[in-house]
């Protein structure tokens, strides 16, 4: 008896890579290394998170001695956010951040981005995903118009519905009932290629960040 066995599948993961305030002068230095690395760069922005932000995004270490000088380094200037993709994303990243105290990466990682970029245990240079659950929430937080595989169900595909298909549907047929086309199916399916709200900009937007 002839088994069939299924086509073997490489299973791509993300995970989200922050370039800290103190090293973004070191951005394309850092990005040569990761590509070399064999990460692949999918989405990249240059922002400046205001102390409230920060401190939603490290939600989880509220609480913690460090906390306020966490946010205040943190909102201390512009960052670079990316996503990163690769097999194992998030295991390779962190192995090649190394340890999160800058001090102790260049005892036992000296080669890590930490131990080379990092000055202590706070200022180190560049933050990673620990989990592909963390990776995931990080990932819509600094990069909420994203849609991320497995496509969301139950509550988050409602929240995502309510947060993005709505109001574009909602502004939609507000133009489609102002426009009154001959053919308002045509019309309004074109409406929505032209105001979709995740219409690919990726390698515009990675461009034009690099000429800056």
């Amino acid at each position: 008896m002839q088994m069939v066995m299924p086509e073997p599948q490489i299973f791509v993961e993300r995970t989200l890579a922050l370039i800290k305030p103190d090293v973004v002068d070191k951005e394309e230095e850092i990005e040569d290394l990761i590509l070399r690395s064999g990460f692949m760069i999918v989405q990249k922005r240059k922002l400046h998170l205001s102390p409230e932000q920060c401190s939603n995004f490290y939600a989880d270490q509220y609480g913690k001695v460090f906390f306020p000088n966490l946010t205040a380094y943190m909102s201390s200037g512009p960052l670079v956010a990316m996503v990163l993709a690769r097999h194992c994303a998030v295991s390779y990243w962190q192995e090649l951040l190394g340890p999160s105290n800058s001090i102790r990466a260049r005892r036992t990682h000296p080669h890590s981005l930490r131990a080379i970029y990092g000055t202590d245990e706070l200022r180190n240079a560049l933050h990673g995903s620990l989990s592909i659950s963390s990776a995931e929430r990080e990932i819509r937080f600094m990069f909420p118009e994203v849609i991320l595989e497995p496509v969301p169900a139950g509550q988050r595909a409602r929240d995502y519905l309510n947060l993005y298909v709505k109001p574009t549907l909602l502004a939609g047929l507000t133009a489609l009932c102002k426009e009154k086309p001959a053919d308002p199916m045509t019309w309004l399916a074109d409406w929505l290629l032209e105001h979709n709200p995740n219409k690919p900009r990726l390698q515009h937007k990675i461009t034009q960040e690099k000429r800056q």
